[in-house]
């Protein structure tokens, strides 16, 4: 059964705070490894309010602004009508998700995803593709709401405009509608889901656990993951040093010249000037001046593994 919670008159905040209850389509992608911003594990600690709320980026600031343009171009690229819809989507047979949807065609049982990029995602659309992240948003729409097919309309900046006719597909939902399911029990019971290895998911680690206390713990549950880190260390101090070599060949052979071609590849070797605050000859120029102030102290957790007594 489809239930709709009115948004016209929400604040910003209640909004953000009523998604914050259940999976949306912006989410769907994280959950499945193919949002390359989000990791699941941040995604899991925002929806339980450990994270503070994101600050709206420059992205995030045009794609909410260009919305109208986009949806005015689909219909006049269509001939197709829309209308916005003003509510929150509820299907309780999915009641860990919703979906806020951009728009709604009128007269067809079908939506309207609209997206704005830059013209650095260009290549993204060749040959008629566009994102994976964009195709599991629309599939959750179709989830929640249970309609056959959706659009995406996208408008590539000071480049190109395209919109897709997305088919519903049972076997992708089916598996989307598993793997939010299992995700959303991480959330109900405020459990950790597992680690990955990207940015997003260490800067949330980062920001749950900012201060260390003087306490010890013992670490022999994670023996296994301390004895990969050990061998990946060394791999990676191999592969280092194997990826020197081949640079040195390369510098030796190009000798002055600033620039090589073969093939696929163009080397640069170009000479730049730097130039560095000399902090240490400013104090002793001026040894009676009192420059703390112009000094900033920054705060950090120094993650360090030292095996056999190494000091690093």
């Amino acid at each position: 059964m489809i239930k709709k919670v009115p948004t016209k008159d929400m604040s910003h905040n209640d909004w953000l705070e009523a998604r914050r209850h259940s999976i949306g389509g912006s989410d769907a992608a994280a959950i499945v490894g193919l949002n390359p911003y989000t990791s699941r594990y941040e995604l899991w600690a925002d929806k339980l309010g450990r994270l503070p709320p994101k600050e709206e980026n420059e992205a995030m600031r045009i794609g909410k602004d260009f919305e109208d343009y986009v949806a005015k171009r689909f219909c006049e690229a269509t001939g197709k009508k829309v209308r916005r819809e003003r509510n929150i989507i509820i299907n309780t047979d999915f009641p860990f998700a919703h979906a806020n949807v951009d728009r709604m065609i009128i007269g067809e049982k079908a939506g309207l995803e609209c997206k704005t990029t830059s013209v650095l995602n260009l290549k993204k659309f060749n040959d008629g593709n566009y994102p994976p992240v964009y195709y599991v948003q629309c599939q959750h729409y179709m989830m929640v709401t249970g309609l056959p097919k959706w659009y995406l309309a996208v408008l590539i900046l000071g480049k190109e405009f395209l919109w897709f006719e997305i088919p519903r597909c049972e076997t992708d939902i089916e598996a989307l509608a598993t793997a939010e399911k299992q995700f959303w029990e991480y959330v109900k019971a405020e459990k950790e889901p597992p680690v990955d290895g990207t940015a997003s998911c260490s800067n949330a680690i980062g920001i749950l656990y900012p201060d260390s206390e003087d306490t010890e713990i013992d670490l022999t549950p994670l023996h296994s993951a301390l004895e990969i880190r050990s061998r990946l260390d060394k791999q990676i101090k191999e592969l280092s040093a194997l990826k020197e070599e081949q640079d040195n060949k390369i510098k030796a052979y190009m000798e002055t010249s600033e620039r090589g071609f073969c093939d696929k590849y163009k080397v640069l070797w170009k000479t730049f000037e730097r130039s560095s605050f000399d902090k240490n000859a400013l104090l002793e120029d001026y040894p009676d001046i009192d420059f703390s102030k112009y000094f900033k102290t920054l705060e950090f957790r120094r993650f360090q593994v030292i095996e056999n007594e190494e000091v690093n």
